[in-house]
């Protein structure tokens, strides 16, 4: 079966389970696909009225929450094309992404977790001629918009240079405002070929430059993603998987949104991670999927451990995960001391999310090691360093074409760098396939960090430090970590070796910068020289050595 358009897929699930339960948040708020039809359409006829139609781009940084994914539902019905943006984006990243993507609306939330989006907004919003802001407060507060910089207040107001309108929460409980749905224009149809589907995404990833790189997605390719990865692991009505990550990763807003709307799976959703009460969460509302990574896993297992003769999630069928390598044991760890049948992991990057995936069904050496196999119509090859395949078993560079790849960058320039004289994509990750077609991915061309499954790239630290007044020479390399995967670590060369900088110093001086807090670096080194090539190529992999 073709799936084309995603609201196309919201109607026919409102249409065949009305009643059926689409997600619950943890203040027990629930909505059930009825529902969320009629609040999509009630806020898509909202915007209209604010001018968003056919191709508006319209960038929104949210936590996940109810209101969150009626926001994606909404902007789908308009046809709109939508920028999902990470909470933890700040002003650096935020204004980069709204001035590339030529975005003409702003959903934010209100000062959450002690961050003030609102005045983050208008600050980028003064920049960028034609930005509107709207905030959305999904704890029960309101909405609020503004022009030209305009932000909330408080719940229900506004201020700013523009015209601010308000409006109370929708009568189903959600905190947006809603419209005359019969104004709305015709539905968007699904286009009959995933190849006639227009772009409908834009998602950014840090990748190996210093500022984000944006990927076209169509409704075709991520719904292409969270079909192959639901198809694997049996998704079934019925199945509740907590969503445990930010809903604006493409994993969220379109993978499991995907596994929600074609197979019927409940969305447990938390805005934030909590190592107590997320897992509470999750075992109240009988998670039968269990995500979504090793940092998660790890936090289950712990909880486990702690009453081992409760099982901690009576219900649950699997652990998917994948962003992270895996430690060796977790899968079988977690198999036996918290049921179903263990980790079952994929890999993918936001330019073609979920190429892989383990089944149910895998062995357990399969799971413990490897990221799964290619999912359907992924295509995969082994390149050597000549651009060669490299024999049945051997390592290389993993290529990659499928119907979830990227039509490419919003800066063009980049797709050269990204795909071969083929079209194969250059996924930038070493790995090797078994003969059953399991990928065993062993390293990264790339120079970045993973750090929970978010990707920093090291050179846009390293500019940024090689300006501080103290440094004279800096590195930033990636090192194990047992809990985040990697953490980053600066290298540095004091310009008074009597005198260096410390890791404190170098924090506030790349705050200062508009550096997220997630790219901080964690550790500090500080050295004589750094180690360089005969072409002055400083050597990471003897930093990586020396320091791990």
């Amino acid at each position: 079966m073709q799936h084309t358009g995603f609201w196309a897929e919201i109607a026919a699930r409102a249409a065949a389970t009305p009643d059926a339960e689409m997600m619950v948040d943890e203040r027990g708020r629930r909505m059930t696909y009825g529902q969320y039809r009629s609040a999509a359409e009630g806020f898509a006829a909202h915007l209209a009225e604010r001018g968003v139609g056919e191709g508006t781009v319209v960038t929104w940084q949210l936590p996940t929450w109810l209101e969150s994914v009626v926001v994606v539902g909404a902007l789908t019905r308009l046809g709109a094309v939508q920028n999902p943006v990470m909470p933890i984006y700040r002003e650096r990243e935020l204004s980069f992404v709204t001035k590339q993507a030529g975005s003409r609306l702003l959903i934010v939330p209100p000062v959450w977790r002690g961050f003030d989006y609102p005045a983050m907004a208008a600050t980028v919003a003064a920049r960028t001629p034609g930005l509107e802001v709207m905030v959305v407060d999904g704890t029960g507060g309101g909405t609020g918009t503004g022009t030209g910089g305009g932000t909330n207040t408080g719940p229900g107001s506004d201020s700013g240079t523009g015209d601010g309108t308000s409006a109370e929460a929708s009568p189903d409980g959600v905190a947006l405002p809603y419209g005359d749905p019969a104004s709305l224009p015709p539905e968007p149809p699904a286009p009959e070929r995933p190849e006639d589907a227009p772009v409908r995404w834009y998602f950014y990833t840090s990748g190996t430059t210093a500022d984000p790189k944006g990927a076209r997605h169509t409704d075709a390719t991520v719904l292409a993603a969270g079909t192959g990865m639901s198809d694997r692991i049996r998704c079934v009505p019925g199945d509740r998987v907590g969503l445990v990550f930010p809903f604006a990763h493409i994993g969220g807003c379109t993978t499991w949104l995907t596994a929600s709307l074609v197979y019927g799976v409940t969305m447990i959703l938390t805005e934030a991670f909590d190592p107590v009460a997320t897992v509470e969460l999750l075992r109240r509302e009988k998670v039968t999927l269990a995500g979504a990574g090793t940092v998660f896993h790890q936090t289950y297992l712990a909880a486990q451990r702690r009453d081992p003769g409760t099982p901690l999630f009576p219900d649950v069928r699997c652990f998917p995960g994948g962003a992270a390598p895996k430690p060796p044991g977790l899968h079988l760890d977690v198999k036996r001391e918290l049921g179903g049948t263990g980790i079952v992991a994929g890999w993918g990057l936001t330019e073609a999310p979920i190429l892989t995936m383990a089944g149910v069904e895998d062995p357990d050496e399969a799971l413990a090691a490897a990221e799964g196999r290619a999912n359907t119509g992924v295509r995969l090859r082994v390149v050597g360093p000549d651009g060669t395949d490299v024999p049945p078993g051997g390592e290389g560079e993993l290529r990659a074409k499928g119907p979830q790849l990227m039509l490419g960058y919003l800066d063009a320039s980049l797709d050269a760098e990204a795909f071969d004289e083929d079209g194969w994509f250059r996924t930038g990750d070493l790995g090797r396939l078994d003969a059953d077609g399991n990928v065993y991915i062993t390293g990264r061309l790339k120079d970045v960090i993973i750090r929970k499954g978010e990707t920093i790239s090291a050179k846009e630290i390293e500019d940024l430090l090689s300006a501080h007044p103290d440094v004279a020479d800096v590195a930033v390399v990636g090192l194990p970590d047992p809990v985040t995967g990697e953490r980053a670590c600066a290298v540095v060369v004091a310009r008074d070796p009597s005198a260096p900088p410390d890791l404190d110093r170098l924090g506030v001086f790349l705050r200062g910068q508009g550096l997220m807090i997630q790219k901080l670096p964690e550790r500090l080194e500080i050295v004589g020289q750094l180690p360089r090539n005969p072409a002055g190529k400083v050597l990471k992999k003897e930093l990586k050595e020396r320091f791990s």
